[in-house]
């Protein structure tokens, strides 16, 4: 869950920097970085409800790249739903009914939102389908192990 946090984490303050600096924001809203930990958390506790749920689990016979692509997209699909629900309770906590809060959604900034979630998610699965795939020990040692050169018997 950790790693799963730290690599969410890095991506999103990676986002909320870039939209600092292309904004030309020189005033740095430390609040926007404390939303993309917060979000990061949440967006890894629905993958780990997602993968408790056995999500996405349905092409892990065929090669790792399409597994990690369905991997990626059903997640985000899982992302962008959680996402409509919270923006339709945060509305109705602040007063609209469930009808005027399901109207007043920004469709296209929630799909915007999952289309770079999607991107994220991709790289993501490759290594933990990679991993899954390898076994735990193995693709330890292949990431973090160093290689004394390039012999074929390591």
């Amino acid at each position: 869950m950790t790693w799963l946090f730290l690599y969410l984490a890095f991506f999103f303050c990676a986002l909320v920097a870039y939209d600092l600096f292309l904004l030309k924001q020189y005033e740095v809203e430390y609040w926007s970085f404390g939303f993309a930990l917060l979000n990061a958390l949440v967006i890894t506790k629905v993958i780990m409800i997602g993968e408790y749920a056995k999500l996405g689990r349905m092409h892990e016979n065929k090669g790792v790249f399409v597994s990690a692509l369905w991997k990626a997209l059903v997640f985000a699909l899982l992302v962008f739903a959680f996402h409509i629900v919270e923006e339709v309770v945060k509305r109705m906590i602040h007063g609209s009914d469930l009808a005027r809060a399901s109207r007043e959604l920004r469709i296209d900034q929630l799909a915007s939102r999952t289309i770079v979630v999607l991107c994220t998610f991709i790289p993501l699965f490759a290594f933990r389908e990679f991993r899954r795939v390898m076994g735990e020990e193995q693709f330890h040692g292949l990431v973090f192990r160093k290689r004394g050169g390039v012999t074929g018997n390591d």
